[in-house]
């Protein structure tokens, strides 16, 4: 019998959602305006921050906070090897050097011993990744930060909806990233936040987010705006749209019950996968990934192809690809031998959750 394919992940998008962006589109305003100002807003109420910032991307997130925090060139920032190239990139930006810290091979997150070890006095900031989304230590790392003087940055890419002993991500760090890439828990096809509770920080990224301008364009060219505007920094073309935050708002509704979906088929896949691998461990996972490890990965993932089932890797660890090639991170290493990404988001099925058990065990 021929079944249909599994895609690896696909956007949860209903009317709602189409609505919300013909509405902009009919309003004629489509550039950063009102919709993202109350997306901003929305945000910032969810994440139980004081001030939340739409850019472009998490990327173009995790730059404007380096850049506000006033990291650059000499500087060095520690992070994973365990993420994708945006966290170290965001980094190289400034003119500052990633510095990478081993994982813990029980959670994959970043090991607050391992960035102990990698402190010199050039560091001045640690970006913790909050891989699939589960949460980091952040206790000993905001521990290990005041006791250095430095800067905290958190990639919570993963991690929108995710709390830490009972405090919002996004609540807790100079500053937060979020992705709403299309393949995150809510998504804006592409695009990014950053939640602070510091006014200065908010101000400077919203002047670097365009170009460093006094003025953004819902401020210009309203009925209440004026035309002039200074630029006041070098800044970035970062901004996001009304479109992409009509669309951010209805999808932020919905979150809560995307990560109880998600939370729902992760306890399915427990379940059922325990004996056949190594399944996720930690609170408070809201299930961006479902990282599952097995032995036999390439022969698991041939499998799941030819049975029209997707999958993927996360990640290549980054000091194993060439532009960041270096040695001395065997946990990394470990468990990218071993990972393989299972299908899991909302708009899936029991049957289909099923079906990828069924073909892990055969």
């Amino acid at each position: 019998m021929i079944r249909t394919y599994l895609p690896y992940c696909q956007p949860s998008i209903d009317e709602e959602e189409i609505e919300a962006v013909s509405d902009v589109l009919k309003s004629g305003w489509l550039a950063m305006g009102e919709r993202t100002l109350e997306f901003e807003r929305k945000l910032a109420e969810y994440v139980d921050a004081d001030y939340v910032v739409a850019v472009s991307s998490c990327t173009a997130a995790l730059h404007l906070s380096l850049l506000a925090l006033g990291i650059g060139k000499g500087d060095e920032v520690i992070t994973t090897p365990f993420t994708f190239a945006a966290t170290a990139h965001a980094i190289v930006y400034t003119g500052a050097t990633p510095v990478f810290a081993d994982i813990d091979k029980d959670t994959y997150n970043i090991d607050p011993n391992e960035i102990v070890k990698k402190i010199t006095p050039r560091t001045k900031a640690i970006i913790p990744v909050h891989y699939a989304g589960l949460p980091c230590d952040m206790d000993d790392i905001r521990d290990i930060a005041s006791k250095y003087n430095l800067f905290v940055i958190e990639d919570a890419a993963h991690a929108i909806g995710a709390s830490y002993k009972g405090e919002k991500i996004g609540s807790i760090s100079d500053t937060t990233c979020f992705s709403f890439y299309a393949t995150k828990n809510m998504t804006t096809g592409e695009g990014g936040a950053l939640a602070t509770n510091s006014e200065e920080i908010a101000t400077k990224i919203k002047s670097l987010r365009q170009f460093g301008m006094s003025r953004d364009a819902w401020k210009r060219y309203t009925d209440k705006g004026s035309w002039y505007y200074e630029i006041t920094d070098c800044g970035w073309k970062y901004v996001t749209t009304d479109i992409q935050s009509a669309l951010g708002i209805v999808q932020l509704s919905k979150l809560d019950d995307f990560i109880n979906k998600r939370q729902h088929y992760a306890e399915i896949y427990n379940e059922a996968l325990r004996d056949y691998g190594v399944i996720p461990v930690g609170q408070d996972h809201v299930y961006h990934l479902y990282p599952f490890l097995v032995p036999d990965r390439d022969e698991l993932i041939e499998k799941m192809n030819t049975l029209g089932i997707g999958c993927s890797v996360h990640f290549t660890p980054l000091h194993l690809q060439p532009y960041y090639r270096q040695t001395g991170f065997p946990n990394a290493e470990w468990v990218y031998e071993r990972e393989i990404s299972l299908p899991l988001y909302p708009s899936m099925t029991e049957s289909d959750i099923e079906r990828v058990i069924e073909c892990v065990r055969i």
